[in-house]
């Protein structure tokens, strides 16, 4: 290597990356409340904020307690909020059961009565004939027809439990949107507008001709994970963590957080900070076995013969001696002919 070439490293070698992170990230974590924030001038919308969203984050969790979605339109389309509106209709999820006014069961002839909501059909510009064509294929053993506002379901066998399953079947059937979009809000961004929803699905979105596919997040990371890929999942696990904090006014260097996702990232796969992830992997049984069922781990190490090197910190820390870190990676060696004024016998 060239004498005149130099490097500026990130950190000085040995320096305890690891133990820094988790004190950076677990200190501020502690002044943290767990409670939900709410978004403003929507009471039913609500979002998992604050502690309990770090936890999910970091356990990795397979469904967050409240996946949202953030949509970016393109930009001939964003600008124009009666656009904005009319794609935001379209993407929320409607069952039948939001467009109905009442249900009758008629008993004798083995029949129910369903009549549509005028208002509701106006307000998410759906017509009866699509209601109707969304029931038709739920129908089995029966006809339906479209009288005016009503829909007819007749059933061919005279069945009083048939009848109530089939009310309830009914009522829930899909008719128009996105699965899994459940409240849709339109908010003024920048110059133009963007689309908060309460639920998640991302491949369906992604799909959708006015989207912006190279804007549009999810915060289910195991859904962007599916459908975009580990690199995309490692940018919302810092994303996430990095945006609860600063909300709740508390300050972290991101490259804590980026080691912390790399840790997580790091075999292709999503590994939640758990003894079932990225504790399971760790070579040492010490260190596996400091993190929850302690005997578990030491007996399968004992019956499979295994080895602790003790490259860790946390290994030696629980035996006792200096970790290989900062000072302690140092190994110092006396040459005793080159004391002065000392005994070279000894």
């Amino acid at each position: 290597m060239n004498k005149k070439e130099e490097f500026n490293f990130l950190v000085e070698e040995g320096e305890s990356v690891g133990v820094v992170s988790a004190q950076s990230i677990g200190e501020p974590g502690t002044q943290m409340t767990m409670n939900i924030f709410h978004q403003a001038g929507v009471s039913d919308m609500t979002v998992t904020q604050g502690l309990p969203r770090i936890i999910e984050v970091f356990d990795a969790r397979k469904t967050p307690s409240t996946p949202t979605m953030t949509i970016y339109l393109k930009e001939e389309i964003e600008k124009d909020e009666a656009l904005v509106r009319k794609v935001s209709a379209r993407l929320l999820e409607i069952a039948l059961e939001d467009l109905s006014r009442d249900v009758i069961i008629d008993l004798v002839k083995s029949e129910l009565h369903i009549t549509l909501h005028d208002e509701k059909l106006l307000s998410y510009d759906i017509t009866p004939s699509e209601v109707f064509d969304s029931l038709k294929k739920h129908v089995k053993g029966g006809e339906v027809e479209l009288v005016g506002d009503k829909i007819v379901v007749s059933l061919d066998e005279r069945d009083v439990e048939l009848l109530y399953k089939l009310r309830a079947k009914l009522l829930d059937t899909f008719v128009r949107g996105v699965k899994g979009i459940k409240q849709v809000l339109p908010i003024r961004m920048g110059k133009g507008y963007v689309i908060r929803t309460a639920g998640s699905n991302l491949k369906k979105i992604l799909a959708i001709e006015e989207v912006d596919a190279n804007r549009t997040i999810s915060n289910d990371i195991v859904e962007v994970y599916d459908v975009l890929g580990v690199d995309a999942a490692r940018e919302v696990i810092i994303k996430e963590v990095f945006s609860t904090l600063e909300e709740q006014g508390l300050s972290v260097d991101s490259r804590h957080l980026m080691l912390v996702s790399d840790l997580m990232t790091v075999n292709g796969v999503i590994k939640g900070i758990t003894r079932y992830g990225i504790v399971s992997d760790k070579t040492s049984p010490l260190a596996r076995a400091s993190f929850e069922t302690p005997m578990t781990h030491l007996i399968d190490a004992t019956l499979h013969s295994e080895r602790d090197m003790l490259r860790g910190v946390v290994e030696n820390v629980i035996i006792n001696q200096p970790a290989p870190i900062g000072t302690g990676i140092v190994r110092l060696t006396v040459d005793k002919d080159k004391l002065v004024g000392g005994d070279k016998s000894k």
